[in-house]
C-alpha cells in the first residue's frame, strides 16, 4: 500500500480568458477557473496507482476557499482527502513562497511515498513547484515523467525530453513531475460525483501551520508581477492585387520574402 500526495492548483480556464481591448488586460473577473491540466493527470496517475497496490491519495492545494468546488472534481476521480491551505496572507505569492506553504502542509499531513505535482500549471507554466518542493522536503525529484511503475521500495519513472527518452530510478519517497501524456484522466460517473461530496476537505489557515508573512506573499517571494497585458496585433492590411492568378502568387511571394516570412 502506497499514502500517494498530489498538488493540485485551482487555475483560471485560460481558453477562455477575454481581454480589454482598449488597455489589453486580461478581465479576471467571474473568469472561470478548474483543475490545472496537468494536474488532472497527477491526480488519474495517483489513483491508477492506488487502485492497483492499494493505498491513499490525498490532495493538496494553496487557493482561496472557493477551490473546495473544483477539488471535488479530485475527489469524484479517485482521491480520498482533499486539503486546501487559504488564507489572505498567501496573496500574490511566487513559487517560492508557495513551495514553502506546500512543504509545511506536507510536513503537518505526514509521511508519504510519492507526490505527484502536474509538469506546470497552464496559466503561469513556470514548472518550478515541483523542483522547489523536493527541496524544502529533502527528497529526489523526477521531472517529466510520462510513465511510472513501482517496484518494492523503488521507482521507475520514464521520462520525456525534447527529443530523447531516458529512464530514471529512485527510492521513495520521491516527488515527481507528470506529463499530459502519461495518461487519460478519467470522466468521473454520477455516482463518484456524489461520492464526494462525502469525502473529507480539511482547510487550514497559514497560523495552524505556523506560518507568517514574512516567508508568503510579496514579502516572501522572489518574483513580483507587475502587470500582464495582451500582445498588440495589429494587421498590416496589405492587399495583393493582379491580372492573373500568377502574378498574384509572383507578388505575394515577393512581399512574403521581403518580410523575412520566407527565404528563397
Amino acid at each position: 500500500m502506497v499514502r500517494i500526495l498530489v498538488c493540485v492548483k485551482q487555475a483560471i480556464d485560460v481558453s477562455q480568458l477575454k481581454v480589454d481591448s482598449a488597455t489589453r488586460r486580461l478581465i479576471l473577473a467571474d473568469a472561470p477557473k478548474k483543475i490545472s491540466d496537468f494536474d488532472k493527470n497527477a491526480v488519474e496517475e495517483a489513483v491508477h496507482i492506488k487502485e492497483k497496490l492499494g493505498g491513499e491519495v490525498f490532495t493538496v492545494t494553496v487557493s482561496p476557499e472557493d477551490a473546495k468546488t473544483t477539488l471535488r472534481e479530485a475527489l469524484a476521480m479517485g482521491a480520498d482527502k482533499a486539503y486546501i491551505i487559504s488564507d489572505p496572507i498567501f496573496e500574490n505569492s511566487d513559487t517560492l513562497a508557495t513551495s514553502y506553504t506546500l512543504a509545511e502542509a506536507v510536513k503537518k499531513i505526514g509521511t508519504f511515498d510519492i507526490i505527484f505535482c502536474g509538469e506546470a500549471s497552464i496559466d503561469s507554466f513556470s514548472a518550478q513547484i515541483g523542483p522547489r518542493l523536493a527541496e524544502r522536503l529533502g527528497v529526489p525529484v523526477i521531472t517529466y515523467a510520462r510513465k511510472v511503475s513501482l517496484e518494492g521500495d523503488a521507482v521507475t519513472v520514464e521520462r520525456g525530453l525534447e527529443d530523447c527518452s531516458e529512464t530514471v530510478k529512485a527510492k521513495m519517497p520521491v516527488l515527481i513531475t507528470v506529463t499530459k501524456e502519461i495518461n487519460e484522466p478519467r470522466t468521473p460517473s454520477y455516482m463518484a460525483i456524489m461520492n464526494a461530496f462525502k469525502k473529507e476537505v480539511v482547510i487550514w489557515k497559514a497560523a495552524d501551520l505556523n506560518i507568517t508573512s514574512e516567508k508568503v506573499g510579496e514579502t516572501g517571494s522572489a518574483v513580483r508581477v507587475l502587470d500582464v497585458l495582451a500582445p498588440k496585433v495589429e494587421r498590416e492590411k496589405i492587399v495583393i492585387k493582379g491580372e492573373t492568378a500568377m502574378e498574384v502568387a509572383e507578388k505575394l511571394a515577393k512581399a512574403l520574402i521581403q518580410e523575412g516570412i520566407i527565404t528563397r
